[in-house]
């Protein structure tokens, strides 16, 4: 019984963890893909290469700025979790949102 719960409280910052990735990765991941889109759209279909080539710099910056994003999170609530005086089960209620 005492693995089982080991595995479980394991598991439970790698939930979290998914959960801030996906949460800020959404809107990131639709604004770099349409980025491209419009890039191609310049390149190809307008004949503008100069600015199609400058909006084709901008996805790696904005999935950039959302990967920095969600580091900053993932930090806040290792430091939240990692305060000196904290108990298990706050530590997995905060982790959790449940407080």
């Amino acid at each position: 019984m005492a693995n089982k719960q080991q595995m479980t409280e394991r598991e439970m910052p790698t939930e979290s963890a998914q959960a801030v990735g996906e949460q800020a990765m959404g809107p990131a991941f639709i604004a770099a893909a349409a980025s491209v889109g419009l890039s191609w759209y310049y390149f190809f279909l307008r004949g503008d290469r100069h600015r199609g080539m400058f909006i084709g710099l901008w996805p790696p910056t904005i999935l950039a700025f959302a990967s920095y994003v969600n580091q900053r999170k993932m930090r806040q609530q290792l430091d939240a979790i990692t305060q000196p005086g904290t108990t298990i089960k706050n530590a997995l209620d905060s982790m959790m949102g449940n407080r």
